[in-house]
């Protein structure tokens, strides 16, 4: 009798812990909402819009509204920033909201390349 108990409790055990996985696989995938994700090295800024060439050779505009908040990495700080701090050849991550077919930036975290980056591509 123990053990049937003692294999049920196991099994109940089991289910709550793949519950709770579950669960917590959900709530991230819905923790950005509609929002999507740029990444890749500017290519173009312009005076409403920064166009971005993603990992995929893909490039892809996302258009730049009062309200977007610029966060610049430097080291292992980041610090507040402005639009003009932006410049082509900068590694972004864009969290963007898409409106119809084009995406409106939220926030743009953007880092200078790193000048081994910087050196190498010179070299070519």
């Amino acid at each position: 009798m123990k053990t049937s108990i003692s294999k049920a409790n196991s099994i109940k055990t089991k289910v709550y812990a793949l519950l709770a996985m579950v669960a917590l696989v959900a709530s991230a995938a819905l923790a950005h909402g509609d929002k999507k994700h740029v990444i890749g090295t500017v290519e173009k800024v312009g005076a409403d819009s920064v166009v971005v060439k993603t990992a995929a050779g893909k490039s892809v505009l996302v258009k730049l509204v009062a309200s977007t908040m610029y966060v610049s990495r430097v080291g292992n700080e980041d610090k507040s920033a402005k639009q003009a701090d932006l410049a082509v050849g900068y590694r972004v991550v864009i969290h963007a909201t898409p409106r119809g077919e084009t995406l409106e930036a939220n926030e743009i975290r953007f880092s200078a390349p790193s000048s081994s980056a910087a050196t190498a591509k010179s070299r070519s």
